[in-house]
């Protein structure tokens, strides 16, 4: 797990017109969530990976980037389809190639997107989304990545805390003995207890660019929470007071994890997560 980005690969970005004429822009005011990797930014949109940035330039998938450039007209012949183009470049095509991006996303993705849609580093929040998809080499043979849903930072406490999101559909989360999230969620305390140091290094280089790049003023952490809270979200009153309760907060299996649930993930509040 590495968070980190040469200044040659910062200094391209920043000197790109799609980054200027519009990314920056988008991720300052939530629309976009900018997200450092190994020598490479993820650019997340409504639950999808929007564009990635690396030395090589911006990518994006075959699937957003097919839109056919437009001549002001919604609808077309078969015939006038002839005389059309696929877009040539993503800066005049942006706004299309996000539209495409929504378009593609899983319903825990979407779900997770309103966390930092709204409540991202860049937001005045106090718990704030740092981080999402967060990939550690398994432990376990039999799963290659371990893949952590959110990862928020706590500016008083300056802490970092993981978080897994289901939505109430999610298999994983009902069973009649023990559910498949209970040992996700074990691996994932694994993970977090043998490498809290590296854990804490890569995401005080990573603020470090996020406040160089954003001129933002993130305090570094300097402890990792051992928890990693369940949300849970998607779900009415009904379904709540009925098998939520039922088969998940009286199940003996959930002892010592953190459950938060909540039915409209629209609503949740960052600091209620901690």
């Amino acid at each position: 797990m590495k968070r980190r980005l040469e200044k040659s690969i910062e200094d391209k970005l920043i000197s790109s017109c799609l980054w200027s004429n519009e990314i920056e822009q988008d991720c300052k005011n939530q629309n976009v969530f900018f997200a450092i990797r190994d020598n490479r930014i993820d650019l997340y949109h409504k639950g999808g990976k929007l564009f990635t940035y690396d030395g090589s330039g911006f990518k994006t998938h075959l699937k957003y980037a097919s839109v056919i450039s437009s001549n002001g007209k919604n609808y077309l012949t078969e015939s006038e389809l002839l005389g059309y183009k696929l877009a040539s470049d993503f800066e005049s095509n942006y706004p299309r190639i996000k539209e495409n991006c929504s378009n593609y996303s899983g319903i825990e993705a979407f779900g997770v997107s309103n966390l930092y849609h709204r409540h991202s580093y860049l937001s005045s929040s106090n718990v704030v989304v740092l981080d999402v998809e967060i990939s550690f080499g398994s432990f376990n043979e039999e799963n290659k990545q371990d893949r952590i849903d959110v990862l928020l930072l706590n500016k008083d406490s300056k802490s970092l805390q993981f978080v897994e999101a289901k939505h109430y559909s999610n298999k994983g989360i009902w069973s009649q003995t023990t559910p498949a999230v209970i040992s996700q969620i074990k691996r994932y305390k694994s993970q977090i207890a043998e490498r809290k140091p590296e854990i804490l290094s890569e995401y005080i280089n990573y603020i470090r660019i996020i406040n160089r790049i954003f001129g933002a003023a993130l305090p570094e952490p300097v402890e990792v929470d051992n928890n990693v809270t369940l949300l849970i979200f998607g779900f009415d009153i009904d379904q709540r007071n009925g098998r939520l309760n039922n088969k998940i907060l009286q199940n003996k299996e959930y002892a010592g994890i953190k459950i938060y649930k909540i039915g409209d993930i629209k609503q949740v509040k960052p600091d209620n997560l901690w």
